[in-house]
Order: structure tokens, then sequence, then C-alpha cells
């Protein structure tokens, strides 16, 4: 694989994932809509994932990237454990990486 083809696949994926970790080193992102700040939340981790597994899919075949990014997203919930005013909840990182597998089917319907 050429250098640029190289970047053009992954600088996306690590930038993104990037994001994730920056977001997710903010002790508080809540919106004080009460309780629609957990319904936006939640929304917020779907599609943030979703487009991670977009672009892991690019990357990867189906099944790694729907691997890495679950991998991903446990990482991430144990990286907020350390985060002040975070918790980790493995019920996320289930919520994420549904969100991993609806990016790679929406990238499959768009490739069809």
């Amino acid at each position: 694989m050429s250098a640029t083809r190289l970047a053009w696949t992954w600088l996306p994926v690590v930038a993104w994932a990037a994001l994730i970790f920056a977001l997710s080193s903010v002790p508080s992102l809540s919106t004080g809509l009460g309780a629609w700040d957990l319904l936006l939340r939640k929304l917020a981790h779907l599609g943030e994932y979703a487009v991670l597994g977009i672009l892991l899919a690019r990357a990867l075949p189906e099944p790694a990237a729907l691997l890495a990014g679950a991998a991903y997203a446990v990482s991430d919930e144990l990286h907020q454990t350390f985060v002040p005013g975070r918790e980790g909840a493995l019920l996320d990182a289930g919520l994420d990486s549904v969100g991993v597998l609806v990016g790679i089917l929406l990238l499959r319907r768009a490739r069809r």
C-alpha cells in the first residue's frame, strides 16, 4: 500500500478516534436539558461511533472493523473511569458498538 493510500485510509480513523478521546476527556458534557440530556448524549454516542464504523470499514474488512470499533468503545469507557466527573459504563460501550455496526451497514449500503 502506498504512503498516500495509507494516509487516505488511516488518517481519518486516527483523527476521529482522537476526537472521541478528547470528548471523553471533558469532565462534563451535560446540556442542562434534564431528561433530554440523556437522550441527546446516547444519540451522540451512536452518531460518533457510526462515523468511526464508516471510517474503519473503509480501512478494514467488515468483521475486523466491527471488532476494532467495539474494542475502541471499551477502551474509551475505561478511559472515562479516570476522568473526574465521568464514569465508564458497559452499556455505553454496547451502544457505541451498535453505532459502529450502523456505520458499517450504512457504508455497505452506500457502496451498492
